[in-house]
């Protein structure tokens, strides 16, 4: 089995191709990951599907036709050729593919490095699959080795030591385009992740906010927990050209902000849209300036300037880890082929000293005896070789473990030969 992970993100797809390839809901995500794991080359598989990257991880047992099935599934999908996807799309395999799932959990592959989001977008991207059972132990073991590597980098560098996100950057962007926020009206639209540091960051700032959702109690909670003012999803036409600062972070598949509820102020505006798919769909020149997630790109780079010396010890860290982890699914792989080992020899000792006993070889009151005898004379015979076993490759393995077996049948083969000389 192998590892596969096709990867379309920030540094190689537009954010119009990734919002084609987006999975907005639950509902398209469940029709992604049944039709990936009806592959008999695919048996797990986890989406991970944020407003930087779409990437699919899984388990197959062949790479090529693995990989040709998932780029026809997102063709259809997306309405973008194979050619082009094969064309953009970073692919890894086994130790490359741990390697940067490694890389994404320990935020070392986001737009801003040392931000907090990503390790939470993909426990629930995994947890997701995993309760929903497209995937199982293989990409359990790899996902749960990454946020291990993730913790370590936390911990032994600074590149988190003052968490950064898109909404973070965001407003920064903003604060650099208006003198003093302070009193300004702002409306945040939505309540995830993204929208909730942004109205701590705006009302930190003295921006009076005002927080929209679909659903009217997660509004209220936000709202209450960053002291914030809530307004009804339904009045959103009505009050939208009111504000001068707007950030919508919705989960929305359809732009929920169109040139039909867009009318002429007397005053610039300043609309960011941190939702993949965008939320904001307007063609209308109204005093607006609208940014989109590939637009605060700037402030990105300088963050990644600024954290650089932190991120080289990030990835010596994670190189390490990535070996690590192949060492220990070596061990995986095994332990079970160990224990047969055993099985069979102690099954060996226990036929043969039956076999010595019935033919009175040995006293029936020394049964016990005997085959504790024997059994700790092939532990003691075994030991190096199960040694030598869990520290070398699959070839030497296996040749280690013909060997074993065979030493043991012609052990039994020669004491049978003593005792009936006998």
């Amino acid at each position: 089995m192998y590892y596969l992970n096709i990867s379309f993100s920030y540094k190689n797809s537009t954010l119009a191709v990734r919002e084609k390839l987006s999975y907005p809901d639950d509902s398209h995500k469940h029709e992604c990951l049944k039709k990936i794991n009806s592959s008999e080359f695919i048996s797990e598989t986890i989406l991970i599907s944020t407003c930087n990257r779409m990437e699919v991880f899984s388990s197959c047992s062949d790479l090529a036709k693995a990989t040709q099935h998932i780029f026809e599934l997102l063709s259809i999908r997306a309405g973008i050729s194979i050619e082009e996807l094969e064309g953009r799309a970073d692919i890894y395999d086994d130790s490359t593919a741990i390697h940067h799932i490694f890389s994404v959990a320990s935020s070392l592959d986001s737009m801003v490095i040392g931000e907090t989001q990503i390790a939470g977008q993909l426990k629930d991207a995994f947890r997701f699959a995993y309760d929903n059972k497209y995937c199982d132990k293989k990409l359990a073991r790899a996902i749960k080795s990454a946020f291990k590597c993730a913790a370590k980098i936390r911990n032994a560098t600074d590149i988190s030591s003052k968490p950064v996100s898109m909404a973070s950057v965001a407003v920064s962007k903003l604060k650099s385009l208006v003198d003093d926020i302070n009193g300004k009206k702002a409306l945040i639209i939505g309540v995830g992740e993204m929208s909730e540091i942004t109205a701590k960051h705006l009302v930190s700032n003295g921006a009076d906010v005002y927080i929209i959702n679909r659903t009217r109690h997660k509004a209220d909670k936000l709202a209450k927990e960053c002291k914030a003012k809530v307004i009804d999803y339904k009045e959103l036409a009505n009050v939208i050209n009111s504000f001068e600062i707007l950030y919508t972070a919705t989960s929305s598949p359809e732009p929920i902000i169109t040139d039909a509820i867009i009318k002429p102020c007397d005053f610039d505006r300043y609309w960011f849209d941190l939702a993949l798919p965008r939320d904001i769909n307007y063609t209308i020149g109204e005093r607006i300036n609208l940014f989109v997630i590939d637009d605060l790109k700037l402030i990105i780079d300088e963050n990644l300037t600024l954290r650089e010396d932190g991120a080289r010890m990030a990835h010596g860290i994670l190189g390490r880890g990535v070996v690590e982890f192949f060492e220990w699914l070596n061990t995986l792989d095994v332990e079970p082929m160990i224990k047969e080992i055993y099985m069979r020899a102690y099954k060996s000792a226990e036929e043969e000293t039956k076999r010595v006993v019935s033919k009175g070889f040995i006293p029936k009151e020394y049964e016990n005896e005997a085959q504790k005898m024997c059994e700790q004379a092939l532990k003691r015979f075994l030991h190096d070789m199960v040694s030598q076993m869990r520290n070398s490759d699959e070839k030497s393995r296996t040749d280690i473990t013909n060997t074993m077996m065979n030493y043991i049948s012609k052990e039994l083969e020669d004491k049978k030969e003593i005792y009936e000389k006998k």
